[in-house]
């Protein structure tokens, strides 16, 4: 009898927030400064609107609106140039081993050698996350829709990827792609990223989130620590 040698792969997909769940920090902060500094401005425009932004989120307006918000810095900007500076930040943020996350980058690893399609899904936007994927070797990244015309940011997003955002793009994906949900895995760390765990057949939490923690071990979901790298090492 004729043995098969088709290779078993454990999930259809793999659907992974991006900032602390991958990355050890909010990209999206860390790339505004980055980005600001590079126009020249001064640290203290960066510090007035992470803090405008702050206060958004401390008076209880919707995390979604604050990332509709932070699009509204880059209205009139090139995307192109948003890109070239999404890869000379990432770059120089690498220069941290500690700007990965340990164990959550490994199992991304882990799932692309047994040949999962890993898809980044996150509120942060394309300056971010291809740079990141493009390191890491993820399939696709599904970040905010940003809005371009002529080549320029308007300032606008269609939706956030942000909490329902998530869960919806997740299913979208898997419409598109042809993957059975309950056969894909999903991993966060906030609890905004939960509609997504609970979208998949699988969920990893990553981090001590109380609201994912508490679901994690009514689910019995597995938990991963959000303990940084503690040496330049890269994937391959």
């Amino acid at each position: 009898m004729q043995r098969s040698t088709e290779r078993t792969v454990p999930y259809d997909a793999a659907f992974f927030d991006v900032d602390e769940t991958l990355l050890a920090h909010k990209s999206m902060f860390r790339f505004l400064r980055f980005y600001l500094q590079r126009k020249g401005e001064p640290e203290l425009l960066y510090e007035r609107l992470a803090a405008e932004l702050s206060a958004l989120a401390a008076a209880g307006v919707p995390r979604e609106e604050v990332n509709r918000a932070y699009y509204r810095l880059y209205a009139g900007e090139s995307a192109e140039y948003l890109a070239a500076v999404g890869r000379e930040w990432f770059d120089a943020e690498l220069a941290d081993p500690g700007f990965l996350l340990e164990a959550p980058v490994a199992e991304h690893a882990d799932l692309r050698e047994q040949g999962v399609p890993t898809h980044f899904v996150s509120g942060s936007f394309f300056a971010c996350l291809e740079p990141a994927a493009a390191l890491l070797g993820a399939s696709e990244t599904h970040g905010a829709p940003v809005k371009i015309r002529r080549g320029q940011l308007t300032g606008e997003i269609d939706y956030p990827v942000i909490g329902e955002g998530k869960a919806e793009t997740v299913q979208a994906v898997a419409r598109l792609r042809g993957y059975r949900l309950d056969h894909c895995i999903a991993y966060g760390d906030h609890a905004t990223d939960l509609p997504m765990l609970e979208t998949t057949g699988t969920a990893v939490v990553v981090g001590d989130d109380p609201v994912l923690r508490r679901r994690a071990e009514a689910a019995a979901w597995r938990t991963l620590p959000q303990t940084p790298r503690t040496a330049a090492r890269l994937p391959a």
